[in-house]
């Protein structure tokens, strides 16, 4: 079997995926890649017989052919067009199928995407001996109308899910046969309120180019009369299988599941059921997956005539009480979830990636750092990306599409308005979100569903989070549900989720106005930070003005690698600290690559460019990791790693006092023994504050200041403790007091005489 790092690409023996689809006539435009804002190592490399990987790991079968490659595509005038189908004709140009109509690789290019034609022909396999042909469509963006030889053969909605459709009944006797498929897809036009994620016909900053058409594989595969349509299996630390296999037609027979040890190839279980019924039966001394040890079992499952592979991680997730704190489980442990906002935009494809190698080389890029996690944002990707998940041992975070953020033809900052859906479109979304629940739950890699971000399509007049998420619970009560990552939180879910650029807030006592306080009863987790920006060069950045002209609209801009790795180690250092002392249990770092106008990805937009220190931030996640296991495991005391060392005090005193050194343009570093986690109380007098201080050391390193204030008022000097200058007496001050934070540092030190919030110091060698 493949190594974790290799996958399954073109593994099923009779696969005949890489025979071309036949061109249409040549009087069509010859497809060439159109030359894209900013390409990629792979741009060229992706030739004329794309995606060759069987598209559904999860369901496979042996006898199938790929309709991946060169179609021929033209725009229609109107939603009247689906009436009157092209057939026979030639269309305009050709196009490469999977693509993005609006990419440089589907050789269109295009900008007049709302109603399209796409054409192809193909020839049934005579290996094809099941009886039925079943056609299957990654995913179409938005609407789809598919013909088979003139007839109407389905309809599909939604851009991110896959569907198929027995054509059995439309094909020749012999001989080709001609696909069509007409594409309706809106994106953010009025008044369509969908679900589009970061797509805009407007990009701007954080909105992108939009992706219509047919953007995942197609294929056509051999099935007997009665099938297997879908698959079900869910797999348990303690060894358990629940498994549903259903049926075309819902036919009930008799079901055989073989799993089989994938380093061995040998059968560790067999067990007989029916069709469309759940099973449960149990495989005795399993491997349990695990992002440290993402071991994978093989599966294969009989019915009838009907044989398909499959595969499943033994796992359990799970939320509980660790050490008094609300926690998430992997396998009966806490489990500190560190990962990135992946938002699976490429500047040669938009949606789709150049190949799954260009795909792979991002998840690849985050495992070498040291993230355990990836929350796929606003985006369903292939389900070869789960796959590669699965294999490399990453947990996902996996975001519903949003509904329309903004009406961006009046509004440039998301901010200002969000439109809200009508009571048939949240209905169209709630079917969605069950499509995407039913279609990724086979996925072990998959460790949170997310309902909504930052309070996009989010109606405000009842709280829909509440039905959505016991909705999620019914379908998959296998995971965890964050209800509302960011905002406008009202209880729902299992997640406290703060958004808070740049510096993390996460499971902590202080918070901002724009985010909600966090909520012991429900897990910590820093839904989106960092952010911090690095500009490059314009052959690295996606050349288009409008994206060029919002780059100062990045969170922070740091002139340097160099700054830029500072500013990641002092942002990390703030959710170490924020994972040693208080209830934070995961987060999420903003943002695998740069995206058109944000210049604030680990990776440029092009992949050709990695920002992180690579030693650096390996250092830094693993300390993330170890502070979490300290409070697993009740310590108080964590290791020096790497330079890095921390006390974490106990018990906490009630009240402490405590002065800052003064500061200078150089900056420093301080430490205190014992460090205080509160300060509170009456703030010293001139003559009697000196006993109340912890020795305190500086050194000329690093610059830094030492608030994070939300008031200060009635400032005034007063006599400084023996061995200081003047200090600054703050006679109301609430925030964060550590010496990574941020606030109005000046040339003199303060004396907090009313400050909440926690005083842990640390030190860098």
């Amino acid at each position: 079997m493949p190594s974790p790092l290799t996958l399954v690409t073109l593994a099923l023996t009779g696969a005949t995926s890489a025979l071309k689809v036949p061109r249409q006539a040549n009087s069509s435009a010859a497809y060439s890649v159109k030359t894209p804002p900013l390409d990629t190592p792979w741009t060229y490399k992706v030739g004329t017989n794309p995606w060759p990987e069987y598209p559904r790991p999860q369901l496979q079968r042996s006898q199938w052919k790929s309709l991946n490659g060169i179609w021929t595509y033209q725009n229609a005038t109107s939603l009247d067009a689906v009436n009157s189908p092209p057939t026979g004709q030639t269309l305009a140009n050709e196009v490469l199928i999977p693509s993005c109509l609006e990419s440089g690789l589907s050789g269109i290019q295009g900008t007049n995407t709302l109603y399209s034609w796409f054409a192809t022909s193909f020839d049934v396999p005579s290996s094809f001996t099941g009886g039925r042909v079943l056609l299957n469509f990654g995913a179409i963006d938005y609407e789809a109308t598919v013909f088979v030889n003139g007839k109407n053969a389905t309809f599909h909605r939604g851009g991110y899910f896959a569907f198929t459709v027995d054509v059995t009944d439309h094909l020749q006797p012999s001989g080709s046969n001609e696909l069509l498929v007409f594409v309706h897809d809106p994106t953010d036009s009025d008044p369509y309120v969908i679900p589009i994620g970061k797509q805009t016909l407007h990009p701007s900053h954080i909105f992108y180019t939009p992706c219509s058409g047919i953007w995942q594989s197609v294929w056509i595969e051999s099935a007997p009369s009665s099938y297997i349509t879908q698959l079900d299996i869910a797999a348990g630390a303690d060894g358990t299988v629940n498994a549903t296999v259903t049926s075309s037609g819902n036919s009930t027979g008799a079901v055989t599941i073989a799993v089989i040890d994938r380093k061995t190839t040998a059968t560790v279980a067999t067990h007989k059921a029916s069709s469309n019924a759940q099973t449960t039966f149990s495989v005795d001394a399993v491997s349990l997956w695990s992002p440290d040890s993402p071991t994978l079992y093989d599966i294969t499952v009989t019915f009838g005539d009907d044989e398909v592979s499959s595969y499943t991680g033994f796992r359990t997730i799970s939320r509980g009480v660790v050490n008094g704190v609300e926690r998430p489980l992997l396998n009966g442990e806490f489990i500190f979830t560190f990962g990135t906002l992946d938002q699976g935009f490429w500047p040669d494809g938009i949606y789709t990636p150049p190949n799954r190698e260009a795909m792979v080389y991002d998840l690849q890029t985050l495992k070498k750092l040291g993230f355990n996690s990836v929350r796929k944002h606003i985006k369903v990707e292939t389900a070869l990306f789960y796959q590669a998940t699965d294999e490399l041992g990453l947990l996902v975070f996996q975001d519903m599409p949003s509904l329309r953020p903004l009406q961006s033809e009046t509004f440039d900052n998301c901010s200002t308005a969000t439109i809200l859906p009508n009571a048939d479109q949240q209905a169209e979304f709630a079917r969605q979100l069950d499509n995407l629940i039913i279609q990724q739950r086979p996925f072990p890699s998959i460790f949170t569903w997310i309902v909504y971000n930052e309070g996009w399509g989010q109606i405000t007049s009842y709280y829909p989070e509440f039905g959505l998420t016991e909705r999620v619970r019914q379908l998959d009560p296998s995971r965890l549900v964050d209800s509302t990552t960011g905002w406008y939180d009202h209880g729902a879910g299992d997640y406290s989720d703060n958004h808070h650029y740049a510096n993390p807030q996460c499971g902590s006592p202080f918070y901002s106005i724009q985010s909600t306080a966090y909520d012991p009863s429900r897990i910590g987790l820093q839904g989106e930070f960092g952010g911090i920006g690095n500009n490059v060069s314009i052959d690295h950045l996606w050349n288009v003005q409008a994206a060029i002209d919002t780059i100062n609209q990045t969170y922070e801009l740091d002139t340097t690698l160099e700054a830029w790795n500072y500013r990641g180690h002092r942002l990390l250092g703030d959710l170490l600290d924020q994972t040693a002392i208080w209830s934070c249990s995961g987060g999420i770092w903003t943002q695998t690559t740069d995206v058109e106008g944000e210049v604030n990805g680990l990776l440029t937009y092009d992949r050709r460019i990695l920002r992180p220190d690579v030693a650096q931030w390996q250092t830094d996640i693993n300390l993330l990791y170890v502070a979490a296991a300290s409070r697993s495991n009740a310590s108080t005391t964590l290791p020096s790693i790497s330079g890095y060392s921390f006390t974490v005090p106990t018990p906490y005193p009630s009240e402490y006092s405590e002065t800052m050194p003064s500061w200078s343009p150089n900056g420093f570093e301080y430490s205190a023994t014992p460090p205080p986690p509160f300060v509170s109380g009456s703030s010293p007098t001139s003559g009697s504050a000196a006993s109340a201080y912890s020795p305190i050391s500086a050194s000329a390193t690093a610059p830094s200041a030492y608030f994070t204030a939300t008031s200060q008022s009635s400032a005034s000097s007063t006599a400084q403790p023996s061995g200081y200058s003047t200090f600054t007496t703050l006679s109301s001050w609430s925030g964060e007091f550590r010496s990574s934070g941020y606030g109005s540092a000046t040339s003199t030190g303060y004396t907090a005489s009313m400050l909440s919030g926690h005083g842990y110091h640390s030190t860098w060698a």
